[in-house]
């Protein structure tokens, strides 16, 4: 899947657009707007990035994993090339201290990303400051022609580039946990 992004300072327009998108066959969860007016996307009933996926929590807490991963590591084999393991504790305090390194280390790094913007978000920041918006769609090859036909329609979208999309499977769970709270 690939990432186009566009440029608008009309949310109406964006509104248009993602019906068409999602009459055309591109699911809801493809469909992004990024604003610093979240109560005017929400009047205009567009599909909002979260304020968690705003910030870099997932990045760097996934940073904190790795980090986490390696002090465990370090400490259960000090533990065992230090011989440390054959007294009457044994593993136990070792394992539970390994356990208690990892959970720090993630958290901590999800800590710093709460702290930090998305590289989307910084990426367009200074356009956000002007008070446009950004509107991205993550599409599959078999869809680019209906992106280039709907966006053709609409003049007032500049186009702003492409990235890497949302994996395929993280956006077939995202569509089918939506579908599951529709039915809810």
């Amino acid at each position: 899947m690939q990432r186009h992004y566009y440029i608008s300072d009309n949310l109406k327009d964006l509104e248009k657009v993602e019906d068409e998108l999602e009459s055309q066959g591109i699911d809801h969860e493809q469909i992004h707007v990024l604003s610093e007016r979240d109560a005017d996307i929400e009047h205009y009933h567009l599909h909002d990035v979260s304020s968690v996926m705003k910030r870099d929590m997932l990045h760097s807490g996934l940073i904190g994993v790795g980090i986490g991963l390696a002090l465990a590591a370090l400490v259960m084999l000090v533990a065992w090339f230090s011989g440390w393991t054959g007294t009457a504790a044994g593993w136990i305090p070792f394992i539970f201290l390994a356990i208690a390194l990892f959970g720090f280390s993630v958290w901590e790094g999800s800590l710093f990303g709460i702290q930090t913007p998305n590289a989307v978000v910084k990426r367009f920041q200074p356009t956000l400051d002007e008070g446009k918006h950004v509107f991205f769609v993550d599409v599959k090859p078999a869809q680019e022609a209906i992106l280039s036909r709907v966006v053709s329609h609409h003049p007032l979208l500049r186009i702003a580039g492409t990235g890497q999309a949302t994996p395929d499977w993280a956006e077939g769970l995202q569509h089918r946990l939506h579908q599951i709270r529709r039915m809810i």
